[in-house]
């Protein structure tokens, strides 16, 4: 006999299955439906701004498609003295950011934003998190996994890529991509209620 899911309270504006899972895992019944953005940052715009500005345009792209859930968006990017690391576009691209990270400290910003009927809101969390040094040929048999495609950073703290994190401070489900403590702060003010879905 098959269980039947609750209905869902909320929309999530992403593929992500990284993101359903945090939302299951706080027991919030969804479903979700891609914002398709163009991701790329502007001129001159601080790590910060772009994230929020694009947590925002994604919630509100998802929400002017007549969704009537509250919309839930996210946006997480890898900073390095001041410099965005998305997504890597091929395999060069990917090994040159995991050098770059090998050894340091980098900062994780991630955004959520929710919009409902009545309202925008947004929140930001950030977290630093020190990689140990990679070698080439480690960098190189991570690529083949297929996990860095993908990932801002081109790696993954929740999956083979947590063999490289020497220490995290800050939030470890922000670095996922969903920051859950701000994530129920926002649903909460909205009077949208966790802890009723099926854990993941």
């Amino acid at each position: 006999m098959s269980l039947e899911l609750p209905a869902p309270v909320l929309c999530l504006a992403s593929a992500s299955p990284r993101r359903r899972d945090l939302l299951w895992q706080i027991g919030v019944p969804h479903k979700a439906v891609p914002a398709d953005l163009d991701e790329r940052a502007l001129p001159g715009e601080s790590p910060q701004d772009y994230v929020e500005r694009l947590a925002l345009e994604k919630a509100m792209s998802v929400r002017n498609r007549r969704e009537r859930l509250p919309v839930l968006a996210a946006d997480t990017t890898v900073v390095l003295e001041g410099t965005i690391y998305g997504k890597p576009v091929d395999r060069a691209d990917a090994l040159a950011m995991l050098g770059k990270l090998s050894g340091r400290v980098h900062q994780v910003i991630t955004a959520v934003a929710l919009a409902t009927e009545r309202s925008l809101e947004i929140r930001l969390s950030a977290a630093s998190v020190r990689l140990r040094e990679l070698s080439l040929a480690e960098r190189e048999a991570y690529w083949q996994t297929g996990e860095p495609a993908g990932k801002a950073g081109s790696y993954a703290i929740q999956g083979f890529g947590a063999v490289f994190v020497e220490s995290l401070t800050g939030s470890y489900t922000a670095v996922v991509g969903l920051p859950l403590a701000e994530t129920a702060e926002l649903l909460r003010a909205a009077g949208v209620a966790y802890w009723q879905g099926r854990g993941a």
